[in-house]
């Protein structure tokens, strides 16, 4: 009888859901996986304003470069332990999101609250100290705009893919801020437009895999229509392009001395990696950004052609 007993409540055991399986690395471990360090690479556009201006190697540009890379890097983590903070409780129930070190207990709340407040105090006040009040205002600016849309933002229709087009597009001002250099309408533009191309390219991607499942990652994907996305995602492509040709054709007016009109150039390969990664949006499959790059050979390889045009466009060779 009691061997009975002990064998239905070793059942019931093993057939009862379990907990989120806290993973290994202990507190620090579980910080480091919550700020996404997979994400830091966003923070590379912080070189684009000096890159495209020929001053990312003048002296000093580098070590302001990389603090302004490492603040924003503390930014963004602050706001990915409090999202992942409030949103706890929901993560729980959800078949991935489960896993992550706050939902999972390897992060208590109060203390990624407490490190993602101070996180966010520091950003700003070590950029006010260490590089300049532009920067650090910035910082602030991303930091509440960030945080707001953790609240409240991310269920407002279209607001959304503002707030985060928006994040990249200070990601590519802070550097020009950090060094003084005046950013070309054409920059902001191509880099405004570029960044809400990538986003709405995810959302459509993300809407289209859900289609006709229960369910969605997203709330606002139920409201958004794949044909609206689709729309987005096409114009700001078209824009972006239109604002790189302006930029490179204004800039290339200026008399170069190099053996090539390498800036003019650089539009063919420009055009060449926006239909390619379109290749991916209209396929459903455009995700992160920077795992569509690096997955793909070809676009990758593209990219580098860029970088090589514009790079000997701006040495003047």
């Amino acid at each position: 009888m009691a061997e009975a007993v002990l064998h239905r409540q070793r059942t019931h055991r093993r057939r009862s859901p379990q907990p989120p399986s806290p993973r290994t690395g202990g507190l620090l471990g579980g910080l480091l996986r919550t700020a996404r360090p997979k994400q830091w690479v966003k923070n590379v556009l912080v070189v684009a304003a000096p890159a495209a201006a020929g001053r990312l190697f003048s002296p000093g540009a580098l070590p302001r470069l990389a603090l302004v890379f490492a603040l924003f890097t503390a930014c963004a983590a602050a706001v990915y332990l409090v999202n992942d903070a409030r949103d706890a409780e929901a993560d729980r129930a959800h078949p991935t999101k489960r896993h992550r070190p706050v939902a999972a207990g390897v992060v208590p709340v109060p203390v990624a609250y407490a490190v993602g407040g101070a996180l966010g105090v520091l950003g700003p006040a070590l950029a006010a100290w260490l590089a300049n009040p532009a920067v650090a205002v910035l910082l602030a600016g991303y930091l509440g705009m960030q945080l707001a849309y953790c609240v409240s933002l991310k269920h407002v229709l279209v607001v959304d893919l503002v707030v985060v087009t928006t994040g990249f597009l200070m990601r590519a001002t802070a550097g020009g801020l950090a060094l003084g250099i005046p950013l070309s309408r054409w920059f902001l533009i191509t880099t405004g437009f570029g960044a809400l191309f990538m986003v709405s390219a995810k959302r459509y991607s993300e809407a289209v895999q859900m289609a006709g499942k229960a369910g969605a990652t997203r709330a606002l994907l139920t409201e958004y229509t794949t044909g609206y996305l689709r729309f987005v995602w096409q114009l700001a492509a078209g824009v972006a392009v239109l604002g790189y040709c302006l930029w490179a054709l204004e800039e290339g007016g200026v008399p170069h001395t190099g053996l090539l009109p390498w800036r003019q150039l650089s539009v063919v390969a420009f055009i060449l990696a926006v239909l390619r990664y379109a290749v991916f949006a209209d396929r459903g499959t455009a995700g992160e950004p920077e795992e569509v790059v690096l997955g793909d050979r070809a676009l990758a390889l593209i990219g580098l052609a860029w970088l090589a045009m514009y790079g000997l466009a701006v040495a003047h060779w």
